[in-house]
């Protein structure tokens, strides 16, 4: 990705938060990398080098930044990587693909070969795959040596590494210090700008119910603003009973992640269960994620699914410039500055929501949903009385009857769909992730019993996590728009390559989140 440098060293002198993990600033007298909004002041124009991903700054020599923390920086967003297999690629490697799968592994998931995946990375951030996911690795170790008090030994291998004395050579070579030092220094650093107390994320929380659970919290940067109550409220409406529980203030949920490698919903690993929950924090642009410590050995799927979920790689001032000088979304769009397009934490689980809310209300789908997690996903104790399910996994749906489906009173159409993808999920003929490509599994989608162009559609845009899918033959879309499918197609197309979040303002310009 080309950066222009007279731009990239202004962003830095304005501290301007609209660019934070969009491109990294190098100093070359100190050997250190930081964010945009760095509070350090800025070294001269001569003397800075400028990035595209923080890999190619760690490529290059250099360390991140101990006062800004290149590892909070927000993800990347469609604006940032424009090519969709990148986009893809950096999803699955966020997720630990390639802690035990290798690059041939991950390519052949994302329907290419490994040279060419290889190629374009480095084309379009400055590191080969490899060089990416092991600087995601070493981030995530070092999130976790400032953030938790989590043992070397428990970091490391959370953070995929395959043994304790790999993790602390790469550490120490990569960095110039060991992460003992590391959690010393950054502990020291915190107290001294009075920031966050970075030795007090593990403690006791009071719950709603009267108990008490005992969490891991990590802080998730975003670029601001962000439509917290809208976001919450348009999970709300859809929080599937006994998976997930939204009030006003956070978002709760039951979790099952099988153990790292290229995301599969249908193998029958034990994953590893527990809960999370997820709140606007107080005095920064990010989310507080708690979640339980039984979780630890997969937390970096655990944040890439929460980004994902509230869309923090967003770029709002990227979606703004285009959808601002659209006549029927302008006063919407500056109502709701920041707006974001909700994702999924499960494919699976989302791709089932999307088919229950077919020609029905929302309501109804929720309370249809409830039943079909009731029966099908398996229980977990946690220390919220409204959590008490898993969501049901598609091996276990697979396994079940049309029938069994349909008891819950699911039309038998949809029930044959259900059934339908849950196969097609476990065979890995259909990938509702956003490490996959985008064309080829609403293609794979539509080609199900009871599955066409508006639920592939809807599927692509939250499980896919796609910023340009467009339900244009959405019924409350068109109410919005005042148009024909036709006419809202051809108007759609100048909204490019953000029509899921036009998709959304024209559903809030109703007053409601459709």
């Amino acid at each position: 990705m080309l950066l222009d440098p007279n731009a990239c060293y202004n962003a830095v002198r304005a501290r301007d938060r609209r660019f934070d993990g969009r491109f990294f600033a190098a100093v070359a007298s100190t050997h250190v990398y930081c964010r945009p909004i760095c509070p350090v002041r800025p070294a001269k124009r001569e003397n800075m080098r400028f990035f595209a991903s923080a890999a190619a700054a760690e490529g290059a020599g250099y360390r991140p930044c101990l006062r800004c923390r290149p590892e909070r920086a927000p993800g990347f967003s469609a604006v940032d990587a424009v090519g969709r297999l990148v986009r893809a690629a950096v999803a699955g490697i966020e997720e630990h693909a390639l802690t035990r799968a290798g690059v041939h592994e991950l390519a052949a998931a994302l329907g290419v070969s490994d040279r060419h995946l290889r190629r374009v990375t480095e084309t379009e951030l400055g590191v080969s795959p490899i060089e990416l996911a092991q600087t995601h690795r070493l981030l995530l170790a070092k999130r976790l040596l400032s953030e938790t008090m989590l043992s070397q030994t428990e970091i490391a291998f959370a953070s995929g590494f395959g043994s304790l004395r790999r993790f602390n050579a790469l550490f120490k070579a990569r960095y110039d210090l060991s992460p003992r030092d590391l959690r010393a220094r950054a502990t020291a650093t915190v107290k001294a700008t009075a920031t966050v107390k970075a030795t007090a994320t593990v403690k006791a929380t009071a719950i709603g119910t009267g108990e008490s659970a005992v969490g891991i919290t990590c802080q998730l940067d975003f670029r601001p603003p962000l439509a917290w109550d809208s976001l919450l409220a348009y999970l709300r409406l859809r929080a599937i009973p006994g998976v997930e529980w939204v009030d006003g203030s956070h978002y709760r949920r039951t979790v099952a992640i099988a153990a790292q490698g290229i995301r599969s919903q249908g193998t029958s690993r034990a994953p590893h269960q527990g809960w999370i929950a997820v709140s606007l924090a107080a005095k920064a642009p990010a989310l507080k994620v708690e979640l339980s410590p039984s979780l630890v050995p997969v937390i970096g799927a655990v944040i890439a699914r929460v980004q994902q979920l509230f869309d923090l790689g967003a770029a709002p001032d990227a979606v703004s410039d285009v959808l601002s000088a659209e006549p029927i979304l302008s006063s919407v769009v500056r109502r709701l500055p920041g707006l974001r397009v909700p994702g999924a934490f499960d494919g699976f689980e989302l791709g089932v929501r999307a088919v229950l809310g077919q020609q029905v209300s929302v309501k109804a789908a929720t309370t249809v949903a409830g039943r079909w997690a009731r029966a099908f996903g398996a229980p977990l104790a946690t220390p919220f009385a409204q959590l008490d399910r898993l969501a049901p996994t598609a091996a276990r749906v697979a396994a079940s009857s049309e029938n069994e489906i349909a008891a819950l009173g699911i039309v038998g159409g949809r029930a044959r769909c259900i059934l339908a993808l849950a196969k097609a999920v476990v065979d890995r003929r259909v990938v509702l992730s956003p490490a996959a490509d985008v064309d080829a599994q609403i293609e794979a989608l539509t080609r199900l019993p009871g599955i066409g162009a508006w639920t592939a559609q809807y599927i692509a845009m939250r499980a896919m996590h796609w910023p340009d899918a467009f339900p244009g033959t959405d019924l409350m879309l068109l109410r919005a728009a005042g148009m024909t499918h036709r006419q809202l197609a051809a108007r759609a197309e100048a909204w490019r390559p953000w029509r899921a979040y036009a998709t959304h303002y024209l559903w809030q310009s109703l007053g409601a989140a459709a």
